[in-house]
């Protein structure tokens, strides 16, 4: 068993519900996926694609001022 007062403990143990609870809404997520027809999973792919893009696709050349 860990020693629950080591220095750490809380960092871990927050870190792991944080991974637990976006793995929940992936897994809650995919539960109404399944019921989607073609057409609902194209729609939702194109925008979980535009969103990404949104968040994480700038490049960061752009963001260099030279």
């Amino acid at each position: 068993m860990t020693d629950q007062t080591r220095w750490g403990i809380h960092e871990v143990q927050t870190r792991n519900k944080a991974i637990k609870y976006r793995r929940d809404l992936v897994a809650k997520a995919m539960e109404t996926v399944i019921m989607l027809d073609e057409t609902g999973i194209t729609d939702l792919m194109i925008q979980i694609e535009a969103e990404y893009e949104r968040k994480y696709g700038s490049n960061k050349a752009d963001r260099n001022i030279l």
